[in-house]
């Protein structure tokens, strides 16, 4: 019984329910992106890293080194006072995420700004790495160094 059931069910549904392969949509070729949105890309591209430039440069450390993929990290963990061995938290994925948040607080509390800031660096870096780049902040020191703060007598 159980098994006529099942086959009335299996007549009435058209045979691309069953399957998960079948598909109502045509596949068609990818489409290139526009000459605009490449443009607007490439600018992007070009704004963050003449930011990040001025930020390494202002920091004294020298502007070329935003270009190397892994040195980058490395200076700029130099640049908010982090250890350089944080650079291989970095390549361990979920914590590296956690990592650069961090980073990006120290470096906004070692040119005077504050954790929103460092925030903002994080998830909108395409408008606060400009805004610190190239706005009036100063690099102060590391923020997060290790060693004791002077404190006068």
């Amino acid at each position: 019984m159980n098994q006529l059931l099942l086959n009335s069910v299996l007549a009435v549904l058209p045979g691309n329910v069953l399957l998960a392969q079948a598909s109502d949509y045509q596949t068609a070729a990818p489409q290139a992106a526009s000459p605009l949105s490449m443009i607007i890309s490439l600018a992007i591209a070009v704004l963050i890293i003449a930011a990040m430039w001025k930020v390494f440069t202002k920091a004294g450390q020298p502007g070329w080194a935003c270009l190397i993929p892994i040195y980058n990290l490395y200076i700029l963990c130099k640049i908010a006072g982090r250890p350089g061995w944080w650079l291989l938290l970095m390549l361990i994925p979920f914590v590296n995420i956690i990592i650069l948040i961090i980073l990006c607080i120290d470096i906004a509390k070692s040119f005077g700004n504050g954790v929103g800031f460092g925030l903002g660096m994080a998830f909108l870096g395409f408008i606060f790495w400009p805004i610190l780049g190239f706005g009036s902040a100063q690099y102060q020191g590391p923020s997060a160094g290790g060693g004791a703060v002077a404190v006068p007598a």
